[in-house]
């Protein structure tokens, strides 16, 4: 999948001269290289950076260029760089060690950070790791371990207080708040082409309105154990933080739980067993509640708000595709969402 129209060589020269200006004529950049799975949003370059007799393994994030038809309409880095400090800092959680954010466009034609390279296994998301590999072939109580461990990665970070200053780089607070920007994503990114089926999601969600949503608290947006990094069924490394809010921790926790659903119902479809007793609800609300003191509710609301968010991303992701000729533009609008099935599913709950 075609994820960046920049080319390398470039953007070497562009890096070696930016780091010359932060740290010393000194300074090298190594060849760039994007991640076999360069993620589907902001671009990823690897690089080793030395200066001073000094060599550090970097991983660089770029908002995406704008012919590459992005996923999103806004990229916040200045938030995504704050929100990996302060989980690092004040959470103890292990997000990346940051190193510089450049705000300015001129360096490389979009603004960007930097941080250092953690190193670990992540379970893939192509192929899926529910078809099979090191998590999907591991023993019963090494997947219940990192389960449970990923589990408290988000308990850490919602349990962690942030002052009100902290919290407002995140946007406003609320569930209500929160849909309503997923509807304004939704319509910016499919207003000219109305997905029928996401449609009836968000009138779903209106009908089923919790009565009592919250409390709310820092969300760290796209909680699913592909953002997470392992060593011996453990994480080292906690990324990708674009999709940072404040609202109710359900939101994380549903996030979660659908998306290894989606993978897990994509495996079956296939014919293969995957992994059904991963990631269930009862067990991922039973490890939080006793992480937190926390008692998750309303959860079929919060899961089908992640099954319709996750089909707004991949109905864009599937546009993009179409744009670079990668796969044809369905007759069905419905038929751009991958997991149409569930989502008519969940409707009928």
């Amino acid at each position: 999948m075609r994820t960046s129209t920049r080319d390398l060589h470039e953007l070497r020269e562009q890096v070696t001269a930016w780091l010359r200006g932060k740290v010393g004529r000194d300074a090298s950049v190594s060849e760039l290289e994007r991640p076999t799975d360069n993620g589907m949003s902001s671009e990823t370059l690897f690089f080793t950076a030395t200066w001073e007799g000094r060599r550090t393994r970097c991983v660089a994030r770029l908002a995406p260029a704008g012919e590459a038809v992005p996923v999103f309409p806004d990229y916040d880095l200045r938030s995504q760089f704050e929100i990996m400090r302060l989980a690092r800092e004040k959470a103890g959680i292990p997000a990346p060690r940051t190193l510089w954010f450049e705000p300015d466009p001129a360096p490389l034609g979009s603004p960007f950070f930097v941080m250092e390279r953690a190193e670990g296994l992540v379970p893939p998301d192509v192929l899926p790791y529910t078809f099979g590999g090191w998590l999907c072939e591991a023993a019963p109580e090494d997947q219940r371990r990192l389960q449970e461990a990923s589990v408290g990665v988000v308990a850490a970070l919602h349990r962690t207080p942030f002052t009100p200053d902290e919290l407002a780089l995140f946007g406003p607070s609320g569930l209500r708040a929160h849909v309503d920007a997923q509807y304004a994503y939704y319509r910016w990114a499919h207003g000219k082409r109305p997905i029928p089926l996401l449609e009836r999601a968000f009138a779903w969600l209106e009908a089923h309105w919790p009565e009592q949503p919250g409390p709310d608290v820092l969300l760290w947006g796209d909680a699913r154990i592909g953002n997470l990094m392992f060593r011996d069924f453990v994480p080292v490394a906690v990324l990708d933080w674009e999709m940072a809010a404040v609202g109710p921790r359900e939101l994380d926790l549903s996030w979660m739980i659908f998306l290894h659903r989606f993978f897990q119902d994509l495996t079956v479809a296939m014919g293969l067993p995957g992994m059904p007793a991963f990631m269930r609800t009862e067990d991922v609300c039973r490890t939080y509640r006793e992480l937190t003191g926390h008692e998750p509710r309303d959860m079929g609301f919060y899961e089908m708000y992640a099954a319709l968010r996750h089909g707004i991303i991949m109905a864009r992701i599937w546009q993009r595709r179409v744009h670079f000729g990668e796969q044809p533009d369905p007759d069905d609008p419905d038929d751009l969402v991958l997991h149409r099935a569930t989502i008519e599913q969940l409707l009928t709950t």
